[in-house]
């Protein structure tokens, strides 16, 4: 699923992210823990195609049989799009939109007709219990509700890969719970892979494997 080796990252002449290697399996839950600064969202946007590598040292990413550093910024655009979803800790939902319509954006930029998409997003809402919520805005959801529409988005375009940033890390203890146990269950249900990035140890260590990054690596 993913193939990474020896992933560098510098900003000017700091040195964020220091020859990292991954290996992540198809329907595979891995968290990545460690410090703050130890570089872990810098890798998630890397793995995640928000951002390159760089080029001072050769490396791979590969990523469902697709040599990603061969794209151009067009296709790797249409790439994200089309394999890869993302949750992050701030919801990131457009506050004009109702619950349906952020769903459906990513599906709409895919080029997704409107029925076929809101047909797709209304199942999808229903599946993580907001069929109430449809024509909500953001500021009238609770916080757990926001971030499983969030969920939501990230899965309407049946992604091969969700990425997850701090997650959890907005909510109250009950709704970080039933997050949590939501991953799995898509996991279980749909077969779904997940790389999250937390510092909730709870969640990390649920996980087939926890990654530690320290100073730019991952800890062997």
């Amino acid at each position: 699923m993913i193939q990474a080796k020896n992933i560098h990252k510098f900003y000017d002449n700091l040195e964020v992210l220091k020859g990292v290697d991954i290996h992540v399996k198809k329907s595979e839950v891995i968290s990545i823990v460690g410090a703050s600064g130890a570089g872990k969202t810098t890798l998630l946007q890397i793995l995640g195609t928000l951002d390159r590598a760089s080029t001072k040292t050769p490396y791979e990413l590969v990523i469902n049989g697709i040599d990603i550093s061969s794209l151009n910024d067009k296709e790797l655009a249409k790439f994200r799009n089309e394999h890869i979803g993302f949750i992050f800790q701030f919801h990131q939902l457009l506050p004009e939109f109702t619950a349906l319509e952020n769903v459906c954006i990513p599906a709409f930029i895919k080029g997704t007709k409107k029925d076929a998409a809101e047909k797709r997003a209304k199942e999808l809402l229903d599946f993580l219990g907001l069929s109430q919520r449809y024509n909500h805005k953001p500021s009238e959801l609770s916080g757990g509700e926001q971030q499983r529409v969030s969920v939501a988005r990230a899965l309407i375009n049946n992604p091969d890969l969700i990425f997850a940033d701090e997650p959890s890390g907005n909510l109250d203890s009950e709704s970080a719970e039933n997050l949590h146990n939501l991953f799995f269950k898509l996991r279980d249900e749909f077969g779904q892979t997940f790389v999250i990035v937390t510092h909730n140890e709870e969640l990390a260590d649920l996980a087939d494997r926890k990654l530690t990054m320290v100073d730019g690596n991952i800890m062997v």
